[in-house]
C-alpha cells in the first residue's frame, strides 16, 4: 500500500508529489524536502533501471574475471596482489548489492523494499565504498615502498597484507554501523530508488557524522595517496634525469640495465594506478558535494540531480578491470591464455628477467 499524499505539486493536471508513490512503512524515512518535487517521469526511472542494470553486468564480468584470473594464476599470487584482489572483491560486491535493488525500485518508482533493506543497501554501499579507497591507499604505500624507498623498504609478505586488509574491514564496518547505532541514519535519496546517509537532516549530530566521516573516508586517503605519488613521480623523474646525464657523460644510447628496467616498469605501474585512483575520487566527488550541500543547506537539490551523482558514484565498480585489461601485460597475457575472447589487440608476454615479483604485484594491484 502507498503512503497518502504528502504535497502539494500541480504535475501534469493532478495534485501529486515525489512522496505519493512511497510506501506507508517508508513515510517517516522521507525528508520534508523531497515533498515539494513531483514524481519524477517515467522515463528517468526506466532510464536510471536501464543503465544501473548494464552497469551491474559490466562491474560483475569484468571484476569476476580480474579475480578468476588471480585465484587460477601461479605468477600472479603475490602479496601485492592479494591488494588487487581485494579491490576487485570490493567492486564487484559493491555492484553485487548495489545494482539489483536500484533497478528494482527504479522499475517500481519508489523504493519499495522497506525500511530494512534500505538500512541494508546503504551500509553496503558505504562499507565497500570505503574499503575500496582505502584498498588504493594501500595499494599507494605498496608502490612508494617499492619505488621510492627501494631496497631500503620492507617488503610485503602476504601476512602483512592479509593483516591490513583485515583492518581496513573493520575501520569500515565501524563507520557503516555508525547510522544504525544513532550517529546520523539511513534515508531514501533522490528520485527514492537509492538509500544513503541523511544528509538533508539539519541536526547537528546528524550532520557531524556526514564532516567527520568524509575527513576518514574521502580527504585523509586523498592526502595519503597524494603524498606518495608526489614522491613517487619525483623519484621517477630524478632517476630518469641522472640515467639521461649519465648515458650522455659517456656517449651512448641507454644505460639500462635489468634494475633500470624494472624500475620503468615500476614508474608505468605506478602511472595505473594514479589513473585508478583518480577515476575514483572523479567518481565520488560529485556525491560529496551533494552530501555538503545538503548539511549547509547550499542550493536546491533535485531528485534527478541527486541520483545522477549516487549513480557516478556506483559506477566507479565499473572502471578498474576496464583500466586494468588495458594496461596490465602480465594479466593480458594471463587473460589470453585462460580466456582468449576476451583479449581485444595483441599481448606480450612479460619478460620475467626484468620484473620483480613486487612489481608484477602491484601491476595488478593497479588496476
Amino acid at each position: 500500500m502507498y503512503g497518502p499524499r504528502q504535497g502539494n505539486y500541480d504535475y501534469m493536471g493532478m495534485n501529486v508529489s515525489l512522496i505519493d508513490r512511497v510506501p506507508q512503512d517508508m513515510i517517516h524515512l522521507i525528508d520534508p524536502h523531497w515533498y515539494q518535487y513531483p514524481p519524477l517521469p517515467t522515463f528517468w526511472n526506466y532510464s536510471l533501471g536501464s543503465l544501473m542494470t548494464v552497469l551491474g553486468i559490466i562491474s560483475w564480468c569484468g571484476n569476476g574475471v580480474v579475480i578468476y584470473i588471480f585465484s587460477t594464476t601461479k605468477s600472479l599470487r603475490t602479496p601485492s596482489n592479494l591488494l588487487v584482489l581485494n579491490l576487485a572483491f570490493s567492486d564487484f560486491m559493491m555492484m553485487v548489492v548495489q545494482s539489483p535493488p536500484m533497478v528494482i525500485n527504479c522499475f517500481y518508482e519508489t523504493w519499495a523494499l522497506g525500511p530494512m533493506m534500505c538500512d541494508i543497501y546503504a551500509m553496503c554501499g558505504s562499507f565497500f565504498g570505503c574499503t575500496s579507497i582505502w584498498t588504493m591507499c594501500l595499494i599507494a604505500f605498496d608502490r612508494y615502498n617499492v619505488i621510492v624507498k627501494g631496497l631500503a623498504g620492507k617488503p610485503l609478505t602476504i601476512k602483512m597484507a592479509v593483516v591490513k586488509i583485515i583492518l581496513i574491514y573493520l575501520f569500515a564496518t565501524i563507520w557503516t554501523l555508525a547510522p544504525i547505532l544513532g550517529w546520523n541514519r539511513y534515508v531514501p535519496e533522490g528520485n527514492l530508488s537509492s538509500c544513503g546517509t541523511d544528509f538533508l537532516n539539519k541536526d547537528w549530530v546528524s550532520k557531524s557524522y556526514i564532516l567527520v566521516y568524509s575527513c576518514f573516508v574521502y580527504y585523509t586517503p586523498l592526502f595519503l595517496i597524494c603524498y606518495s605519488y608526489w614522491y613517487i613521480i619525483s623519484a621517477v623523474a630524478a632517476h630518469e634525469k641522472a640515467m639521461k646525464l649519465q648515458a650522455k657523460k659517456m656517449n651512448v644510447a641507454s644505460l639500462r640495465s635489468s634494475e633500470d628496467a624494472n624500475k620503468s616498469a615500476e614508474g608505468k605501474l605506478a602511472k595505473v594506478a594514479l589513473v585508478t585512483i583518480s577515476l575514483w575520487f572523479m567518481a565520488w566527488t560529485p556525491y560529496l558535494v551533494i552530501n555538503y550541500i545538503g548539511v549547509f543547506d547550499g542550493p536546491k537539490l533535485s531528485p534527478l540531480g541527486t541520483i545522477w551523482g549516487s549513480l557516478f558514484a556506483k559506477a566507479n565498480a565499473v572502471y578498474n578491470p576496464i583500466v586494468y585489461g588495458i594496461s596490465h601485460p602480465k594479466y593480458r597475457a594471463a587473460l589470453k591464455q585462460k580466456l582468449p575472447m576476451l583479449v581485444c589487440g595483441e599481448t606480450e608476454s612479460p619478460k620475467t628477467d626484468t620484473t620483480s615479483q613486487a612489481t608484477t604485484g602491484t601491476t595488478d594491484a593497479n588496476a
